[in-house]
């Protein structure tokens, strides 16, 4: 009883302090409602800017990591493996817990935690790198010291992954549907596709600038530069975001509603708990099976991540989550695996940092497409063609493991990953809308939370399979098995969308041009 008084203190606390913050703003949108409309554009772009200073910074360590462990352990993807289990095995474990936490905070408090914790870690990770690659002979002289800093290296890169999480639901699953509420529909459309723009220019940018420094100048220097931004972003970062925050006061109500969410359902508990104590008080004795029962479930209740995936397995839209969160398990991406096993094919860091790059540019082009699928052919259906797109373009890379001549081998396997991003990010915000439209506002942090710890928990899956394969010359077996669950994924997503239409094409439509393409001259020309 005494944890649930102080949980209660807390929350009203947190009420009083949004309560204290906003009140100012409050009576400013009664008194000029149409001054918020004309600030919107403006920051708007804060909120885009401070979400490419965080995602720079995120994508440099990204591309870079891979090239940092092979380099560190040569001639095997065993480091980079062990780094890709660590990471996706934190966010597949915590990601349910961070995504709870982010909606029992204040979203001043999520956005301080998320920027100090990110910014710190990449510049922790910076300061092992350094060392390990600048003390390499730590390995054979001092080999406890050495695995201290790939710990702390494994570490530092976990802790960024799980606060980019955080800041990912908060920007992307919070304050976007916040800031497009009461708008029209195409207002929520064009920000999202501009979110994900700005994250993959940041993808095509960081891993050309990073591929240079560290073909020209040293990995060092890749390292130091990946602390310094993170160490001087982070004041900036902040200063947007907090404006765009103070600027829009639907974000602050919207703050206010959660924590008062927060503070009913904490009394809630507490007086369905007195009842339980006195039904089972009041029961008979002799009767074990209602007390057992109960005990069972109270196991699993105590499970801090087992209400989040029951939240999510009950969304409608969960068919479409799943068949997103296969695509994790997969090489065919310009990650740490595929990214260490060119290296091992003699592909120039440089070459990997501009293919990547063109696969961004790609993937930017399908931020373009999406918002004029969408407006043509609905979500549902945007979402089918592209990821049956994606499936297309990676048939390349299947042919590239017919290829015997390595490097023709390798330069295919980036064509056929490069190509179906365009597939794959009309997909990924094709449901990522869905699930904005249809997750209602009490679990859409923690429907995002589960979410991104399924997909990290697929994503670990593929680590693991890396651990198994280790050996760069089997890596055609990787690329088999992710081009099996693609299929899969895209299987899953044809059977949601017959779920919800009855039918997956206008067949009468297609009998039409087929009779009018086999019609008389007569008939056509009269068409």
């Amino acid at each position: 009883m005494n944890i649930i008084r102080g949980r209660k203190k807390e929350s009203a606390e947190e009420i009083e302090e949004v309560l204290m913050v906003r009140e100012p703003l409050l009576g400013q949108q009664d008194q000029q409602p149409s001054s918020q409309d004309d600030s919107l554009p403006s920051l708007l772009t804060y909120l885009y800017v401070g979400h490419f200073l965080a995602r720079w910074g995120a994508r440099m360590w990204e591309f870079s990591v891979g090239l940092y462990m092979i380099s560190i352990w040569p001639d095997s993807l065993l480091f980079a493996a062990i780094y890709g289990v660590v990471e996706s095995a934190s966010t597949a474990l915590f990601g349910p817990i961070v995504g709870q936490w982010v909606d029992r905070l204040t979203y001043v408090k999520v956005l301080r935690l998320w920027l100090a914790a990110q910014n710190l870690s990449f510049i922790i990770a910076g300061a092992t790198v350094i060392a390990l690659v600048e003390f390499s002979t730590l390995k054979s002289s001092n080999f406890t010291a050495f695995i201290s800093l790939v710990v702390l290296t494994n570490i530092s890169g976990a802790v960024a992954v799980l606060s980019t999480l955080a800041g990912t639901i908060l920007i992307e699953r919070e304050w976007v549907v916040v800031i497009s509420e009461g708008r029209p529909p195409e207002i929520l459309t064009n920000i999202n596709s501009i979110i994900r723009r700005i994250d993959l220019i940041s993808k095509l940018f960081a891993p050309v600038i990073t591929g240079f420094i560290i073909s020209f100048v040293s990995l060092t220097a890749s390292a130091l530069t990946l602390a310094l931004w993170n160490a001087i972003s982070v004041w900036v970062e902040y200063w947007l975001f907090i404006s765009v925050y103070n600027g829009i006061p639907a974000l602050g109500e919207s703050s206010q509603r959660r924590i008062s969410r927060l503070s009913s359902s904490v009394v809630g508990e507490s007086s369905s708990t007195s009842q339980e104590r006195e039904s089972l008080l009041s029961n008979d004795e002799g009767n074990s099976a209602l007390p057992r029962k109960t005990w069972l479930m109270n196991i699993f209740e105590w499970v801090p991540w087992f209400d989040a995936w029951k939240v999510y397995f009950q969304q409608d839209v969960v068919l479409p989550g799943l068949a997103l969160a296969l695509l994790y398990f997969t090489v065919l991406s310009f990650g740490t695996l595929m990214t260490a096993a060119l290296e091992w094919e003699g592909v120039p860091a440089f070459v990997i940092g501009i293919a990547r790059g063109i696969s961004a540019m790609i993937g930017i082009g399908a931020t373009f497409v999406y918002p004029v699928l969408q407006s043509r052919i609905s979500t549902l259906r945007t979402g089918l063609w592209s990821i049956w797109s994606q499936w297309t373009f990676l048939l390349v890379c299947v042919a590239s493991i017919l290829v015997h001549k390595s490097l023709l081998s390798a330069y295919l396997l980036m064509a056929g990953v490069a190509t179906s991003r365009l597939g794959l990010w009309t997909f990924d915000l094709a449901v990522i809308q869905q699930m904005q439209d249809h997750v209602p506002e009490s679990d859409r942090c923690v429907v995002g939370g589960v979410q991104n710890s399924l997909q990290s928990t697929l994503d670990l899956m593929s680590y693991v399979m890396g651990i198994i394969i280790s050996n760069p010359k089997d890596f055609w077996k990787l690329i088999l098995l992710s081009f099996l669950v693609s299929t899969l994924a895209a299987l899953l997503y044809t059977l949601y969308v017959y779920l919800v239409r009855k039918h997956l094409f206008h067949f009468e439509k297609l009998f039409l041009l087929i009779k009018w393409l086999i019609g008389s001259p007569e008939d056509s020309h009269s068409i």
